[in-house]
Formats: C-alpha cells, sequence, structure tokens
C-alpha cells in the first residue's frame, strides 16, 4: 500500500519534527520525561517512531523514499569526518585488544549461528519452511554475507551459490527485519550499558578515558561560530565528501575490472563503491585530526556530526516493517534463532574477558549492519565513538565473504542439498 506522503521534502520535515520533540522532551527538567527517557533512551525513539510511522500508520515509507540513500552516501561519510576531527588517536589505540577480540566473537556467532538454527527448526518444526534444503541454505548464505559483511558480501553470494531472485527478496526481508531488532535492543541496551558493565564485572576506563580527553578538548576550543567558520567546517566537510565519492568513483571501476582476481580471493567488498566511500571519508577525517582542523571542534563538527547521524537513524527507521515478518514465519524463525546464538556468543565471551558492552555492541553491529550503523550504534554511547563503529566495520567487510563461505558450508552440511 502507498503510503500517505511520497514528496521526500515533506518527509523530510515530518523526520527532522520527530527528533526535535524527541531532544527537546529529553532535555526537559520534568520527572514524567525523565522517567520515561531512563526507560526508552532517545535514539531509541528516534529510531522506533519513524518505524511506526510507517507500519502501522501508513504515512510513510522508506521503500518510496530516497532519503536513506541521501543520508548513508552524503551525511554518513560527512558526520564520520566531522566526528573524527576531534578523535585523540592515541586514545583511539590504547582501546586495547578486547574491541578486536569481541568482533571476532560476533563473527564466529553468526559464522555458527546459521547451522545451529538450521539443525534447531529442522528437528522441531520439519513443515515450517516451504523450501527444499538446497534452496535454503543457499539462499541463506546470503543473509551469512551480510551480517558479517554488507551488501557488496551478500551480492557475492548470490552470485556463488546461484540464488534465485525470489528467494534472495525473501532472505532480504529476513535480513534487514531481524538485524534492525537487533539494533533496536543493542540502543536501548547502550542506555543502561553502565548497569550491563557491572553485571559484566567490565573495565571500561579506557572507553571513559578517550570521551574525557575529547570533551576536555572540546571545552578547550569550544566558540562562537561565525558565518566564515560555519562555511569552512562545511567545506571541510562535504569538500571530504566529495574527495570520498571521487576516490570511490575513480578506484572502485578498477577493482572490478579485476573481478576475477577478487572472485578468486573472495575480497569482492573491494569492488564496491560504498566499501571505498566509507574508507576515505574515515582515514580523511583522521588524517585531518593531527592538522588545524581538528580547532573547527570548536565551532559544533561534532554536534553536526552527530545531527547527521540521527537523521540517518531516522531514515533507517522509516525502512522498518514488522508487518512482514507475518509473511515469512518460518525464515524468521530461523533468523532469530540465528542471531540469538550470535548474542549468546558475544555475552559469553564479554563475560570471560570482561569487556564492557560498547564492545559488545559494537562488535555485533560493525557485523550484522556494517558501515551505515555501526557508527549510531557507537554514537549511542557518545557521539565521540562513532569512528571506532567506523573502523570496525570496514573489517566487517575484508572477512564477509570468507566467513560467509565457512557459514554456508556448515549450513548445507547440516541440512543436505
Amino acid at each position: 500500500m502507498e503510503p500517505f506522503f511520497t514528496n521526500d521534502a515533506i518527509v523530510l520535515g515530518i523526520l527532522l519534527i520527530v527528533l526535535a520533540f524527541i531532544f527537546v522532551t529529553s532535555h526537559l527538567d520534568n520527572k514524567f520525561w525523565k522517567t520515561f527517557y531512563k526507560f526508552c533512551p532517545a535514539l531509541l525513539l528516534c529510531y522506533f517512531i519513524p518505524a511506526m510511522l510507517n507500519w502501522p500508520f501508513g504515512l510513510i515509507s522508506g521503500k518510496e523514499s530516497n532519503l536513506y540513500f541521501v543520508a548513508s552516501r552524503y551525511l554518513l561519510p560527512a558526520s564520520l569526518i566531522l566526528l573524527c576531527l576531534s578523535i585523540d588517536f592515541k586514545s583511539l589505540i590504547n582501546l586495547g585488544p578486547k574491541a578486536i577480540i569481541m568482533f571476532f566473537a560476533a563473527t564466529i556467532g553468526i559464522v555458527i549461528g546459521g547451522p545451529i538454527a538450521l539443525l534447531i527448526t529442522a528437528n522441531i518444526f520439519p513443515n515450517l519452511i516451504d523450501l527444499n534444503p538446497a534452496e535454503l541454505w543457499r539462499g541463506l548464505s546470503t543473509v551469512a554475507g551480510s551480517w558479517i559483511g554488507g551488501g557488496a558480501n551478500q551480492a557475492a553470494m548470490k552470485e556463488i551459490y546461484e540464488v534465485g531472485d525470489n528467494i534472495f527478496a525473501s532472505m532480504l526481508v529476513v535480513d534487514v527485519v531481524v538485524a534492525n531488532i537487533w539494533m533496536a535492543f543493542l540502543l536501548y541496551g547502550a542506555g543502561i550499558s553502565k548497569d550491563i558493565d557491572k553485571t559484566l564485572k567490565a573495565d571500561a576506563s579506557a572507553i571513559e578515558a578517550l570521551k574525557n580527553k575529547i570533551k576536555a578538548y572540546r571545552a578547550k576550543v569550544e566558540r562562537i561560530p561565525t558565518t566564515t567558520a560555519m562555511f569552512i567546517l562545511g567545506a571541510v566537510a562535504f569538500g571530504g565528501v566529495a574527495l570520498s565519492h571521487w576516490g570511490a568513483d575513480v578506484i572502485s571501476p578498477f577493482m572490478k575490472s579485476h573481478q576475477d582476481v577478487l572472485d578468486a580471493y573472495r575480497l569482492n567488498s573491494l569492488a564496491s563503491h560504498f566499501f571505498w566511500l566509507i574508507v576515505i571519508a574515515t582515514t580523511f577525517g583522521l588524517g585531518i585530526s593531527f592538522s588545524r582542523a581538528r580547532e573547527l571542534e570548536g565551532v559544533g563538527a561534532s554536534r553536526w556530526g552527530a545531527v547527521f547521524i540521527y537523521i540517518l537513524v531516522a531514515t533507517i527507521g522509516m525502512k522498518m516493517n514488522l508487518r512482514e515478518v507475518f509473511d515469512n514465519l518460518g525464515l524468521f524463525a530461523i533468523g532469530i534463532i540465528w542471531m540469538l546464538v550470535h548474542v549468546i556468543i558475544l555475552l559469553t565471551v564479554a563475560k570471560i574477558i570482561k569487556a564492557p558492552f560498547f564492545f559488545v555492541a559494537v562488535g555485533s553491529q560493525a557485523n550484522i549492519g556494517g558501515a551505515a550503523s555501526a557508527p549510531i550504534v557507537a554514537s549511542a554511547f557518545d557521539t565521540s565513538l562513532a569512528p571506532v563503529g567506523a573502523l570496525m566495520a570496514v573489517l566487517g567487510y575484508a572477512l564477509g565473504t570468507y566467513g560467509a563461505i565457512i557459514c554456508a558450508m556448515m549450513m548445507r552440511a547440516a541440512v543436505g542439498g
């Protein structure tokens, strides 16, 4: 059914009104709102209200809008540049090995979660899914590609295992909806991360040190922005976006011209335009953090970066349609069990190594969501931490196809075909 509003100018206005309402009420010195936001974090609402405006209200729809494309291709790289400006690179390195351990724990959870989910559903609900075993594991291999890497890895798995278009469409729905439900849990967890850290007996001192250093630097250079300063800020942000797109436009076709080599080494993501867009934007932002451009933090660089991130959150939210769950119950049963295995492994490893929930959330989202949403989850803890999510997501792109192939082989062994 077509949404009530299809004009993107109207949809953008609605989303900004929703975001403004959330931010105004979340900062009110009011007992009701303070209690409300204690249990329902602001960032989670920025995601769920647009989702509800999609379904059940039918006012807007991500399928009918180009706003997600604009936000992910223009505002996301700009936000990464602006949020990287004030990053303390030494403190970033000092976060230690736990971040990488949790990332790989998340990957392993996805690799073994697929075959475990298939075995459970095949034995407990044998008639739940109307697909033969070969079609099932081949189709689910595309979900594995997406959840470990991203869209390029997912497309690679579709070609490697010759997944039919109709099956692929069903897998896309499972991929997006289950991933978005999990993202909602992560956003909620960010709001109660201190309580979770106590349960995990985690040491979050390195994360707090990074946040405090950035806040101290921000306070030191803060000044009233002039029109000239804002133009310089815009030039750095969107000049960097232009450079990132130009670089991606050059590198991506070059990589595609060597597609046979990439296929042989399972590095299909290196041909993705979006992959290079994020890599170049993040590298550019980290690079200029060593220059005087870092002082742009004083005129609100990270605040504008946060605004762009929240707009991206809202556009992701309006793409979610929970009604589609009821049309694919069998596949969603597999997806949810798969995700539960991933979560159990994550929390078990976090408990063993006493990793903060921040590493759990970002390690998971760097796999499941990739470069578009890992910075969002990281910024739910603090906007200064968004670059950590972006850097880890790039690692996910590099490993996506390899992990997905291992997962696919295990799923094939689990169900035959």
